[in-house]
């Protein structure tokens, strides 16, 4: 057995192969290389580019900085309204029409204006922008949340995605790899968000620094593909450069109910080495919660304490699928809030909007106080929509609750589950779900 920094090669009828991990596999294809290894800079085709109303005007101003005229492929690019939908300032509507006005000048078609897709990172996937094998980068951090279908995906800067809007190409440093291998099964009111949470806490913060996460096991393989979408949306919370679940039966069903274009998965190679092995048995994992001001100061939600809640929010690019909602709505019907406690309910996207009205989940969400927003980010980046004010405390479903992220410094975010959430929206504090069966 080699060392872990070294490489294994097996010989096959051809000659030596060289034994790669999925990030690997995909980075070297992508690079048009046979091997990769850690550390080495490759420059990768990319597949898709995503860029949104935040980091979208960013990316055209550097790309008119460059002197280009034309994007490498306008069939590759993908433009979504999310982060502040609809413009709530003059500024935001300004942003808004001058990347509304690149949209037109490029030719670019894939193109959700308010009112036509949602969160961004819940429309890529929906709408059959991810498919596994490929290069995908965005211009937010939690692109990374593709990797869930199989796909090496990355969050880039503004300035960077201006030059792969040029050439179609951007350079990578191929990241070591952590395996978290995952079995056991979940106990009732346990969720992906909870596994992901206790992930990063083990992790911690900065754990895997410009790393890969490859996520399996067996309890993987039983995640539904909203379930690993949560899971690889978070693994920026812990430093990953990407997240990544090698792809199955449900990946590949899933992908092709949305995209018709032909697919090229890549798996490990079975005896792959990684820089670390990490084994998790979920069977006793209970509900979890991130505690203020970081993501990875988690405890069970039992022992978080007696903390009152002023508002609580259901919805982002991490849980705002309908799996989440109809968890949500499980525990809330027939039920109401308690009242002091602001719940804020946001469906990610257009889509899931209208399967939450056809099976009566907004009428259980309103019937309950809660308020439902149009598919957009909402609170989860304090820009718009339930913004904190001093004092105050939120437990979120989102993915970050560092010090003013969803509105006053002197605020304070939570993080949890979407059932950990609604159970506590309805108690009037922080508590475990599975509590509310003991009563």
């Amino acid at each position: 057995m080699a060392k872990k920094s070294e490489r294994c090669l097996v010989w096959s009828g051809e000659g030596p192969k060289e034994i790669l991990n999925l990030i690997e596999k995909i980075l070297a294809r992508a690079s048009s290389k046979k091997i990769v290894t850690p550390n080495e800079i490759v420059e990768a085709q990319i597949d898709v580019a995503m860029i949104h109303d935040l980091t979208g005007p960013l990316t055209v101003n550097a790309f008119h900085e460059i002197g280009s005229k034309k994007v490498w492929n306008p069939d590759k690019i993908v433009v979504i309204f999310d982060h502040l939908v609809p413009a709530n300032t003059i500024t935001t509507a300004e942003l808004h029409k001058t990347l509304r006005k690149f949209v037109k000048e490029q030719g670019i078609t894939q193109f959700y204006d308010v009112g036509r897709g949602g969160v961004c990172h819940q429309v890529m996937p929906e709408e059959g922008f991810v498919r596994p094998g490929e290069v995908i980068v965005g211009a937010d951090s939690h692109t990374c949340e593709y990797g869930a279908l199989g796909a090496f995906a990355t969050g880039i800067g503004s300035t960077e995605m201006a030059a792969v809007f040029v050439k179609g190409s951007l350079w990578f440093r191929v990241p070591r790899v952590i395996r978290i291998e995952v079995d056991g099964k979940f106990q009732n009111y346990v969720s992906a968000k909870d596994l992901i949470l206790k992930i990063i806490s083990i992790l911690g913060s900065d754990g895997a620094t410009y790393k890969g996460i490859e996520f399996g096991g067996s309890s993987i393989s039983e995640i539904s593909v909203d379930g690993r979408l949560t899971v690889c949306n978070m693994a920026i919370e812990a430093g990953a450069k990407a997240g990544i679940i090698e792809p199955d039966d449900k990946t590949i069903r899933y992908v092709k109910a949305r995209s018709n274009m032909k697919l090229s998965p890549l798996r490990s190679d079975s005896d792959s080495e990684y820089e670390k092995n990490i084994s998790l048995d979920v069977s006793n994992l209970s509900a979890q919660v991130a505690c203020p001001p970081s993501v990875d100061n988690v405890k069970p939600a039992s022992e978080v304490g007696n903390v009152e809640i002023d508002q609580a929010f259901i919805g982002s690019c991490t849980n705002g699928r309908m799996e989440d909602l109809r968890a949500v709505a499980r525990l809330l019907k027939g039920k109401t809030i308690r009242r002091g406690v602001r719940t804020i309910v946001i469906p990610a996207s257009q889509k899931i909007y209208l399967e939450c009205l056809r099976e009566g989940l907004i009428e259980t969400f309103i019937q309950a106080g809660a308020a439902v927003g149009n598919p957009n980010c909402g609170p989860c980046l304090g820009g718009h929509m339930g913004i904190l004010a001093p004092g105050e405390v939120c437990i979120s479903t989102s993915n970050r609750n560092f010090t003013g992220r969803m509105g006053s410094p002197q605020a304070k975010v939570y993080l949890a589950s979407p059932a950990t959430v609604i159970a506590s929206a309805m108690e009037g504090r922080i508590v475990d779900p599975a509590s509310l069966g003991e009563k």
